[in-house]
């Protein structure tokens, strides 16, 4: 009765956060080639031997989606996702050893959110409630040989929780199941390489390689339904493994001092999103089926663009701009999380109040472009009809960082 009962959970690629410092925000996250205060930890580590002393930078960001669905096709309801926000933060330390050499230590947030639908939408057989939350504390060195050029690598410490929530039919009997899946992994690992090359004075060159993490997620699934149905056992249910692997990203930026008061900046960034091929769920209970779910993701990439007007010496403006690739065929989009090609639009500031303590502050507005889905390979029914309609979404983010420096 209940076979695939896990096989739709998704995730999209609405579930990277690129938002670690609001400085990096304020510029469309064009900031590889740049990596000039202790948020370099995630950015481009080697940019960590530009800092001289001891660095703090600690701050969070304020996400607000904002989705809805058209549908089902030839439907024209809509229905909206709650609204929600999240608290994603940040806090990063550096400091120079000598002034070739430096270390870092951060904590930041570089995949998450999620979604919260109605009881009782018309999607409910997909998705009620997700939510996902990884947490990096990466570890990073950087080293200059000559004076113009840096390298860095770093490890990364991850741990993740996972919450699952979605209906299931249980006809004939009234009424839908309730199905949770809830799991987390304690211990996951990555690593990172970067590079920094400024071959003269006005303008420099960034890279950043970030590793896939790959998440063992053990959990609970429990299923609660009619009495008849759990009175023989009709649900699966209990000790559940899953995994999840985070993808590779590949940074290249470039950065130019146009005038004394403007410095331009660009990166393309290149997302191995096909490491997600699948999602499966094991039962640790042999009399039940294991889930494989085929999710068909490929490459994709985003371009980022930034500038930064100094109108002080202590004061500085920042804009950005970025196009963000989808990497699912729209066929396999689902409310799990709703995904799109997306444009995002950034301002920001930058102060000085003292030598040594500085704020940052930013607002960015993301944009996905409407997507309707006509052959969709999500099922809704127990008469397997397709998931079609159409998805729109949008975000607000505003983000805030105070940084201090100790000489």
């Amino acid at each position: 009765m209940l076979i695939g009962l896990f096989a739709e959970v998704n995730l999209a690629g609405g579930f990277q956060i690129n938002e670690h410092g609001a400085k990096a925000m304020g510029l469309g996250g064009a900031f590889t080639a740049i990596a000039n205060d202790a948020s370099a930890i995630y950015w481009n580590s080697a940019g960590m031997t530009q800092l001289s002393g001891t660095n703090f930078l600690l701050g969070s960001a304020l996400i607000a989606p904002s989705s809805s669905f058209r549908g089902v096709s030839p439907a024209v309801d809509i229905s909206r996702m709650k609204s929600q926000a999240f608290f994603p933060s940040h806090l990063f330390i550096t400091h120079s050893f000598t002034e070739s050499f430096s270390a870092g230590l951060g904590l930041t947030t570089p995949f998450g959110l999620g979604t919260h639908w109605s009881n009782g939408w018309i999607g409910r057989y997909l998705a009620l409630e997700t939510e996902l939350k990884t947490f990096w504390v990466p570890i990073t060195f950087a080293y200059s040989p000559v004076e113009n050029l840096s390298i860095g690598a770093g490890f990364i410490y991850s741990f993740a929780d996972v919450l699952i929530t979605r209906n299931n039919s249980q006809a004939p009997f009234a009424g839908d199941a309730y199905v949770e899946l809830e799991g987390s992994d304690n211990f996951a690992y990555g690593y990172t390489f970067s590079l920094m090359y400024k071959p003269i004075k006005d303008f420099s060159i960034g890279a950043s390689f970030r590793s896939e993490v790959e998440y063992e997620f053990e959990g609970t699934a429990t299923v609660t339904g009619a009495e008849q149905l759990q009175e023989i056992d009709a649900f699966p249910g209990g000790d559940v493994t899953a995994k999840l692997t985070t993808p590779m990203n590949i940074v290249g930026g470039v950065a130019y001092q146009v005038i004394p008061q403007l410095r331009l900046s660009a990166d393309f960034q290149w997302i191995a999103w096909s490491s997600y091929d699948s999602l499966n769920v094991d039962f640790v209970n042999p009399e039940y089926e294991d889930s494989k779910s085929n999710r068909s993701y490929k490459d994709t990439y985003i371009i980022r663009f930034g500038a930064q007007y100094d109108i002080s010496d202590k004061v500085s403006l920042l804009g950005g701009v970025y196009f963000d690739k989808m990497p699912v065929d729209p066929d396999y989009v689902s409310p799990t999380l709703p995904d799109s090609d997306r444009l995002g639009l950034s301002i920001g500031a930058d102060a000085k109040i003292f030598d040594q303590f500085g704020i940052s502050g930013s607002y960015l507005f993301i944009r996905a472009k409407e997507l309707t889905v006509t052959n969709s390979k999500e099922i809704y029914t127990v008469g397997d009809s397709p998931f079609n309609g159409t998805y729109n979404s949008s975000a607000n983010l505003l983000s805030l960082s105070l940084y201090y420096h100790l000489q």
